[in-house]
């Protein structure tokens, strides 16, 4: 430093505004190494004395101080180093003294902090502070408690470009720069930090002692300790050099870096290494399931656990409750959304092979009425499952080994459920619908418009209805679910049947107002006069029973504007929309693999719309149904299950139907009258094939189809949706509470409990949830858990969770509080924070 800016710094701390009572300044600047001893008398200070201060005239200075010039600023020059406190005679003027130093760590040190004692520290990062931008950076990081281990860790920080100074984040920073060919933030250390105060830190931190210092073993030990923690079987000898005495901290760590909603997928590649490393496969195969089922650090014990149940399913294992116990256990583990196809897979598959005694015990019926109700109650849950088991099963990416269940699903499906089910269902038909296919007691189509309809019309209440074509009656009743739990009102559904034949045609021309409805010779389906075909036409017909009618194309009011919305339905009373999804899918041979992935979106769709509608024009009624069903199979048809019949003169065919007015009954089949829907005078037959057989038709295509009369083709929901503004109809979560009374944690591990208030139900949404604690700055002091509260069961016992919290081992003040912070994951925000006194006994 120069003389100049020397004198500068003393000008300024001599001119310093005098406050508690301060007469004057004084600077003391004890010079050890004498640098400034010859220029000390070339100094001209303006507002001060100078004195020089030796080994022998320091009461000489006292007295000139207090006695002889009590008044004047004065600058103390010692060209020695500042004397221990017991040698200091002049300690008590200097307790209220400015001290200057030329020392560059000195001076940053005071940019900081006033403990003198901490100047070695700075001294070792002299480089590090010869840069503007890492200077600026170390300051902006708040530090209450200024130690050597602080400043190591704002240092670290700054290298590591963090926003907040923090250790975990520091560890967690250069173990994912270490997957990358060149560490740059370790290079940094090394070159402007202090790689020894790193590891030091580490030992501190995370018990790591192992000489070689390796952030390869680092994360090994990290992650072994951490897994050791939860796994109920004795580790390998040659593992047990990685773990570690600070075991908790390990734990707390490994933690939060796998639940991190950025870093985690790092985590992923770290954890993957090192369970190759440790060739831990190698050692799984020799445990029993339930002793890894806490596991929750490697991805192989998630990939063992599918892999088993997916052995004891294939071997006739039917432990379904078991395995379903896994899934939810499994379903808060860090692993799972990278496995949840798989495990949702492996859920439904086991709903639909639970059900095998169900079948068994309820495809019966003295009736179709009967039959119909089972169907609609409660068999079309089969249906669900196994949609719902190829919804997840088409997005395994290794579908090898899932194979065999496939194979189970389609078999238990379609040779056991669809078959026998259309069966009986056909042996009813035959017996009782030929000649009029209606049954008392349940909806039919053809009277749609005049039981669901007709009333709102009369009242001129305006009233929406929204035609789905395909929307079976399962997915209805889903839709429904869906509706109750998005919107503010109530949705109901309700089973209706439809037309045979059961295609688009005669199930969209059923659905219109009429006073005559035919067909003619061309198989076009006339209501009053007027081909159904086509939006247009559609409208005319509604238009003749309410001049405030219209008919519209979902795809033609998609991505209409709040505005637009306005415009397009003011005056309307009466509104008929279209929509096409599952169908257009399913009717493609190219496409009819992905008809489960079009009921997901149409599901989608409508619930879409209807919200649009209720938040866009204020719809309060409103209709969905559908013109027809569909069965739909994975694996490709047998030669018999086909049957081939040449039609005479058919004005219509498919698949699953023929359309003719004289036709000879054929064995196999169910000729069945029109007349129920076309009147006495109708001549016209539908042919269609017992059970689920199709036609023979040249062409791919044959696994979606419809057009027949069993009960996934011809029952179709109608949902009654009405929008009401009232808080009781407006879906809210379920309610969860911690149970303990007691506040106070006296133990490094503790253990919680929490209950679901409420049942999951239409209005009442599950709750997926956060815990952990932390103090009263919000940083973390415990691993994550997470809840799942979704439990539809009445029984208080199944919706109680008890959950496991490892504290770091570090200091707690038992005078403060800390925090036990509940997050909703869903919202992002704090559900409840609940404060807690820590007051450890330590052993």
């Amino acid at each position: 430093m120069k003389l100049d800016e020397v004198q500068g710094i003393l000008e300024k701390n001599l001119n310093e505004d005098l406050d508690n009572g301060k007469k004057r300044n004084i600077v003391f600047w004890y010079d050890e190494d004498g640098e400034f001893e010859e220029d000390i008398d070339n100094l001209n200070l303006k507002n001060g004395k100078i004195v020089k201060l030796d080994k022998n005239n320091s009461f000489y200075i006292k007295y000139l101080l207090e006695i002889e010039d009590p008044s004047s600023n004065y600058l103390i020059y010692s060209p020695m180093a500042k004397p221990h406190l017991r040698d200091n005679w002049l300690l008590d003027i200097l307790e209220y003294s400015f001290e200057f130093s030329t020392d560059k760590a000195e001076l940053i040190r005071r940019d900081f902090v006033e403990d003198e004692s901490l100047t070695k520290v700075f001294k070792n990062y002299l480089k590090f502070f010869n840069n503007k931008e890492r200077y600026k950076k170390f300051a902006s990081y708040s530090t209450e408690d200024w130690t050597e281990d602080s400043i190591h860790i704002r240092i670290l920080s700054t290298l590591c470009k963090l926003p907040i100074a923090d250790f975990e984040e520091v560890v967690k920073a250069v173990l994912m720069e270490e997957l990358k060919e060149d560490n740059k933030y370790m290079k940094a250390i090394r070159n402007f930090g202090d790689e020894k105060a790193f590891w030091n830190l580490v030992e501190k931190r995370y018990g790591y002692n192992i000489e070689q210092k390796s952030l390869k073993i680092l994360a090994t030990m990290l992650l072994v300790t951490h897994n050791s923690y939860y796994l109920k079987e004795k580790i390998p000898a040659k593992w047990k050099k990685y773990l570690s005495s600070k075991e908790y901290d390990c734990i707390v760590f490994v933690s939060n870096f796998m639940n991190h909603t950025v870093h985690s997928e790092k985590y992923n590649e770290i954890a993957d290494s090192i369970e190759k490393e440790l060739q831990i496969e190698k050692y799984i195969d020799n445990w029993e399931l339930d002793k890894y089922l806490d596991s929750t650090t490697f991805r192989i014990y998630d990939e063992k656990i599918i892999e088993k149940i997916l052995q004891n399913i294939s071997y006739g294992l039917k432990e379904y409750e078991r395995y379903r116990k896994i899934i939810n256990k499994r379903r808060t583990s860090h692993w799972f959304p990278i496995y949840k196809y798989e495990y949702e897979a492996i859920y439904y598959a086991m709903g639909l092979f639970e059900k095998e005694r169900e079948i068994l015990n309820n495809i019966k019926g003295k009736s179709s009425l009967e039959i119909v109700r089972n169907y609609t109650d409660n068999l079309y849950k089969i249906d669900s499952l196994y949609r719902k088991f190829y919804s997840s099963y088409d997005e395994i990416i290794d579908k090898d080994r899932f194979v065999i269940l496939a194979e189970k699903v389609e078999n238990f499906y379609n040779n056991y459920f669809l078959n026998e089910l259309s069966i009986k269902w056909s042996q009813l038909v035959e017996d009782e619908l030929l000649e009029d296919f209606t049954i008392k007691d349940i909806h039919h189509q053809k009277d749609f418009y005049k039981e669901f309809v007709l009333p709102f019309v009369r009242k001129e209440d305006r009233i929406f209805v929204i035609i789905s074509d395909a929307l079976r009656y399962e997915a209805g009743v889903e839709l429904t679910e869906l509706l109750n739990k998005d919107l503010r009102g109530s949705a109901e559904v309700e089973p209706m049947l439809g037309v045979v034949p059961s295609y688009t045609k005669l199930g969209m021309a059923s659905l219109l107002p009429r006073k005559s409805i035919e067909i003619d010779g061309n198989g076009n389906i006339l209501v009053d006069g007027i081909n159904t075909q086509g939006t247009e036409n559609r409208e005319k017909i509604l238009k003749n029973y309410s001049n405030k009618a219209m008919a519209i194309q979902y795809n033609d009011i998609v991505d209409m504007n709040r505005k637009e919305y306005e415009d397009t339905f003011v005056g309307k009373k009466l509104v008929y929309i279209y929509h096409n999804t599952i169908d257009a899918l399913g009717d493609k041979a190219q496409t009819e693999r992905d008809v489960f992935r079009g009921v997901k979106a149409a599901l989608e769709d409508i619930s879409n719309l209807v919200r649009r509608l209720v938040n866009n024009v204020s719809a309060t009624n409103i209709l969905v149904t559908a013109d027809h069903g569909f069965i739909y199979r994975r694996f490709p048809l047998e030669e018999w299950e086909k049957i081939g019949k040449k039609a005479p003169n058919p004005i219509d065919r498919g698949r699953r139907f023929i359309l003719e007015e004289n036709m000879d009954d054929v064995k196999g089949t169910l000729p069945i009258s029109t007349k129920y829907i076309f009147g006495e005078k109708s001549k016209f037959k539908a042919i269609v094939p017992k059970g689920i057989i199709r036609y023979k038709i040249k062409g791919a295509g044959a696994n979606y189809v419809h057009g027949g009369a069993a009960l996934q083709e011809i029952m179709v929901p109608v949902i009654k949706f009405k929008n009401i503004r009232k808080d009781e109809y407006k879906a809210t979560k379920v309610e969860v509470k911690l149970t303990n009374i007691s506040r106070k944690i006296t133990n490094m591990e503790t253990y919680l409990e929490f209950f679901q208030v409420d049942v999951v139900d239409d209005k009442k949404l599950p709750l997926k949830l956060k815990l952990y604690f932390a103090d009263e700055n919000g940083d973390k002091i415990s691993n994550e858990n997470i809840i799942i509260a979704d439990s539809k069961s009445n029984r208080p016992e199944e919706r109680i969770f008890k959950e496991k919290f490892t504290l770091k081992n570090i200091n707690y003040d038992k005078t403060k509080e800390y925090y036990l912070i509940i997050e909703d994951i869903n919202n992002e925000e704090i559900y409840e924070k609940i404060p807690f006194s820590i007051n450890l006994i330590r052993k």
